[in-house]
């Protein structure tokens, strides 16, 4: 039991590390991918090929003062970061990342745990970030930070509908919402061909979730300058920045499990197959952040409410019909 006990903490300190050092090297890798998209370097002074840039930064931002405006409400501005960041980290305990697998007689999971209903508890916890969100521009006492907490509540409530009923599809196939069956259950084919368009639901709806270019209004610098975290500063803006990261790992993790077999994969280790199929998805939104331009909101309200909740919807419908025709 106690052994237990201390293999679950060092599975948790192994998977929150490497959250936060995959953050901090895809900052890296932002600037280097858009640099080099726009005939730029990028970062290139500090480290070989700026590879220490990211702890720079965050070095930077740890000795910033930390500035709190009088006019804030203090409680709810300072646990707001905080909000935005944990349910980020606590819902990586239900993805997994390899098969099980043994060393020296003793089986060993790559993951924390496994949920039946693994796909819930992560649909759930996105849902917390979101008040990170509405408290952070309420309790700023600002116009700007309450104008992008008002657009990313609509944009959240809006893109989470369409997200949500996008993994139906995949959870029916595999007639479980534990993520390792979900993996398990696609060893023979991808969900990704079956559910083509819902993965195309689910790509559009979590790139909007996660408030990244082309669906970046409430940061939109150039008109509510960076809207919700306007006030923050120091280790309290650098939450609000770790989330966002994280949460795109987490949105681009649970598409692998869902549409993308997991960790299943021909001849490379299968957490090597994991690993680099994440990568890829982040890949994309850096792509998608250098070339496409940022959409008016009703533009944004059209397509989640018009176009992608009605398609998802259908996708349930088909998907239900053959999967009662075929069992």
């Amino acid at each position: 039991m106690l052994l237990a006990i201390v293999f679950t903490i060092i599975k948790i300190l192994i998977v929150i590390t490497c959250t936060l050092l995959g953050v901090a090297y895809m900052t890296w890798a932002e600037r280097k991918v858009i640099g080099a998209m726009q005939v730029r370097l990028g970062p290139t002074h500090v480290g070989w090929k700026g590879l220490l840039q990211p702890i720079a930064d965050g070095l930077k931002l740890v000795v910033k003062e930390d500035l709190t405006p009088d006019m804030v409400d203090k409680p709810v501005f300072i646990i707001a970061p905080l909000l935005g960041m944990v349910p980020a980290l606590a819902s990586f305990a239900v993805i997994p990342f390899a098969e099980t697998f043994t060393v020296f007689g003793m089986e060993i999971q790559p993951y924390i745990t496994d949920l039946n209903i693994g796909l819930l508890y992560v649909l759930a916890l996105s849902s917390v970030g979101t008040y990170a969100l509405i408290m952070s521009g309420w309790a700023s006492n600002s116009k700007y930070a309450l104008l992008g907490s008002l657009r990313s509540s609509a944009q959240v409530v809006s893109y989470e509908t369409a997200m949500g009923l996008s993994l139906v599809g995949p959870a029916l196939l595999a007639g479980s919402l534990s993520l390792r069956d979900i993996t398990l259950a696609q060893q023979g084919l991808w969900f990704v061909i079956p559910q083509f368009v819902a993965f195309i639901v689910y790509m559009i709806s979590a790139v909007a979730e996660t408030n990244r270019a082309p669906f970046d209004l409430p940061e939109a610098e150039t008109e509510i300058v960076a809207g919700f975290h306007v006030e923050y500063s120091s280790m309290k803006f650098a939450l609000f920045f770790l989330a966002e990261y994280a949460n795109m790992y987490l949105v681009s993790a649970l598409a692998v499990v869902m549409f993308l077999g997991g960790w299943n994969g021909p001849i490379l280790p299968p957490l090597v197959w994991f690993i680099g199929k994440v990568l890829v998805l982040m890949f994309f939104y850096l792509w998608l952040r250098a070339t496409l331009p940022r959409l008016r909101f009703d533009q944004l309200m059209g397509l989640g409410w018009k176009i992608l909740i009605p398609i998802a919807l259908a996708n349930i419908l088909v998907t239900s019909i053959v999967v009662y025709i075929v069992r």
